[in-house]
């Protein structure tokens, strides 16, 4: 990354040198060379009187508690940022939802899934660092390859929000032969709790009984994964 002398929270962006500026720093010497804050200023666009957009940028990062928060920041939170309105929160999180959607393709090009570790891969950088938990079916056709996904359920996982009647609605609709079901631990430990065992079990006896098999229950942590099926816990009560 190109170094460049420490500049001062509030300075203008008129004041900077014109090297120093974002919008030409990216032209010169590409995105990558730009810090967080940086970026975040090129998608704001505009500061607010007397003070750069870098300087907001920097206000933005430091209020949500850093650029991972921003996966699952919401328009009000971001608003109460001085300096940034409605156009500029949306803004904000319309960049975040094309680098998720862009993620999502490049993973889409992984269009069969024969292993727990290929179906974690899958699905890593999409769920392990959402706040939330996020409930995800795979669907798979019958030489497992990807026919879509789907988020079933956001929250704390449980055998009422998860129930197999919203779990297989899509996947038979699409006449997949199998799924995988994944969530994610917000807490970055993938270890399983009973109730995902409950849970994974009831699915597996659902499954069978409509003819989609199930085949694993990944849950994602922190660049971890447990495999349910490696574990032993696929076999239905």
């Amino acid at each position: 990354m190109n170094e460049r002398p420490v500049r001062e929270r509030g300075t203008l962006m008129a004041e900077l040198p014109v090297q120093e500026r974002p919008r030409e720093r990216l032209a010169h010497f590409g995105a990558q060379a730009l810090s967080n804050a940086e970026l975040i200023a090129l998608v704001l666009g505009t500061g607010r009187l007397g003070e750069s957009a870098l300087s907001v940028g920097e206000r933005l990062l430091d209020h949500v508690g850093g650029i991972r928060e921003l996966v699952d920041v919401q328009v009000n939170e971001l608003r109460q940022v001085p300096g940034v309105g409605l156009a500029k929160a949306v803004a904000v999180l319309a960049s975040i939802e094309l680098g998720r959607r862009l993620q999502m393709s490049v993973g889409a090009e992984l269009q069969k899934i024969a292993s727990p570790h290929e179906a974690a891969l899958y699905l890593m950088e999409k769920l392990r660092f959402l706040r939330k938990e996020h409930f995800v079916t795979i669907h798979l056709d019958t030489k497992h390859q990807v026919l879509g996904e789907e988020i079933v359920s956001i929250g704390s996982l449980n055998a009422s929000i998860v129930h197999p009647r919203e779990i297989f609605k899509t996947a038979v609709k699409r006449s997949a032969a199998a799924i995988i079901c994944a969530h994610n631990h917000p807490s970055g430990d993938p270890t399983p709790s009973q109730e995902d065992v409950d849970v994974t079990q009831r699915l597996v006896s659902a499954g069978r009984i409509l003819g989609v098999e199930v085949l694993d229950h990944i849950v994602i942590g922190d660049k971890r994964y447990i495999s349910l099926r490696e574990r032993g816990f696929m076999t239905s009560p």
